[in-house]
């Protein structure tokens, strides 16, 4: 019987790198023997463990060995049916659990502030996305998460439905009544898909929020990398149920992952899941403890404000700050980094803060962190501003153009004043946070249209889009009015 106090296939990895071996294998760096001069003192350690498919260090696409027990130590500490490593992000993992799910023409509700690759996923499998408009935050400026009440009448509009995308928490570590959602999703056999991304520490408890895999969510996708201490890519995927076909979920990791999986990346990955299963109550203890002292310094600057969760309901490891000044967050994030301190994202009147997940007596540096802030912001006067945007929620809508004509249609470049009622020919996506504003045959409206001059304005980066700049967007042609 295994223990989540053991890390094998990092164990198996310091094995291998301490029996100094000679490489007549892949990768070319032969275990760290050649490197870039300039790289020494950086990377020569790290490839030393940077192994491929030896003996003694298992296949992820067929793990018999340390890989597999490793994903039966994260499937134990999660107590799901299955968990898979992923090292081409979450990304990979909202792909394999939609196409796993639908095929093409098959009716899919999708929460709208969906993650790109969920749309992405949907675009490949031409299937016919309904989407659901997500409730709207006025004191935090964003959207949330889908109320239960939309996700019935979506239900009863679409009897045919063959699966749920939600997205849980939003960016800013906003839940919503999950729990609700998926018992009306489950009493019409409709299996949820969850994009956790940001929530894989939830399993913990609280004060975080309970986690989708203890809501019953049928699939789950984390990004380990996001709040636990694992490499970028590295991310998990857990199924928690029957209503899904495990084997078709395994195939499509098997074809959409690399099949030279970085043993580095999965060795975090298993670090990170070793971690979070030692996390124990004197650490919670000691990272509440930081996080209040934390708050408490930014809530002495008078030109911006600390924002709480409804119902003090929300993921603690993320902080946000909104600007109560003319600055825009955007604005405010910029002179964060003339500090060099660098956030996770800003949005026109916000800017977001992720947290380390700390044990005790871990240091981090959020006191010269708030010192610095304070410092940067001491001479902005407080001026909260006037400005108000709305956005509506609780609507229910299709593609105008499905995807499988997409490929075939005509677009033109034309003024993004005149945009409203026509149809988008591009994809536009603020980034971060990777949440399409603008999809390709979606019917552009006059709250799109103020939404992206808005953040056009501020100073926003997109993906997409590639004539914004010059105040213009292409929409499809032959819907010219």
């Amino acid at each position: 019987m295994h223990k989540q106090t053991e890390i094998p296939l990092y164990e198996a990895l310091l094995k291998y790198k301490n029996s100094k071996p000679i490489s007549f294998h892949v990768p070319g760096h032969k275990s760290g023997a050649l490197f870039h001069l300039q790289s020494n003192n950086i990377f020569q350690e790290i490839l030393r463990i940077d192994a491929t498919e030896l003996s003694g260090l298992d296949d992820l696409h067929s793990p018999e060995g340390v890989i597999k027990v490793g994903q039966e130590l994260l499937a134990d500490l999660y107590q799901v049916k299955e968990s898979f490593f992923l090292v081409n992000g979450s990304t990979v993992g909202n792909l394999a659990m939609i196409l796993s799910v639908c095929e093409k023409d098959d009716v899919i509700l999708v929460q709208r502030n969906c993650h790109k690759s969920v749309l992405n996923a949907l675009k490949l499998v031409k299937a016919r996305p309904v989407f659901l408009e997500p409730e709207y935050n006025p004191d935090w400026k964003t959207a949330t998460g889908v109320s239960k009440e939309i996700v019935e009448r979506a239900i009863s509009l679409y009897p045919e439905t063959k699966a749920i995308v939600l997205t849980y928490p939003n960016y800013y570590g906003m839940v919503y009544d999950l729990k609700s959602v998926i018992e009306i999703a489950h009493s019409h056999n409709v299996p949820v898909l969850v994009d956790e991304a940001h929530g894989p520490h939830f399993i913990i408890g609280e004060p975080f929020p309970v986690s989708a895999v203890q809501l019953g969510a049928d699939i789950v996708v984390h990004s380990a990398h996001k709040t636990l201490p694992a490499m970028t890519m590295g991310s998990y995927l857990h199924i928690n149920s029957e209503r899904v076909n495990h084997n078709k979920v395994k195939e499509y990791l098997q074809m959409l992952q690399s099949s030279s999986p970085s043993y580095v990346i999965m060795a975090s990955l298993d670090l990170a899941r070793n971690y979070l299963a030692t996390y124990q109550p004197d650490d919670m203890a000691y990272l509440q403890k930081e996080i209040t002292r934390f708050k408490a310094e930014l809530a002495t600057i008078p030109c911006i404000h600390v924002l709480e969760y409804p119902d003090s309901g929300g993921d603690t490891l993320k902080i946000t700050i909104q600007s109560r000044s003319r600055l825009s967050g955007f604005e405010l994030q910029k002179r964060f980094e003339e500090k060099g301190i660098y956030t996770e994202l800003a949005d026109p009147f916000n800017v977001l803060l992720i947290l380390p997940l700390l044990k005790e007596n871990q240091d981090y540096p959020l006191v010269e962190a708030s010192r610095k802030i304070k410092e940067q912001l001491e001479e902005i006067p407080y001026d909260p501003g006037e400005e108000e945007f709305q956005i509506s929620s609780g609507k229910i809508s299709e593609l105008a153009v499905p995807y499988e004509k997409l490929s075939n249609i005509e677009s033109e470049l034309i003024p993004l004043t005149e945009a409203a009622g026509q149809v988008c020919a591009e994809t536009i996506i603020p980034y971060p946070p990777g949440i399409p504003l603008l999809l390709m045959g979606e019917l552009i409206t006059e709250e799109k249209v103020k939404q992206l001059t808005q953040l056009r304005n501020k100073g926003a980066r997109f993906q997409g889009g590639s004539f914004l700049d010059s105040n213009q967007i292409y929409i499809v042609k032959q819907f010219i009015k």
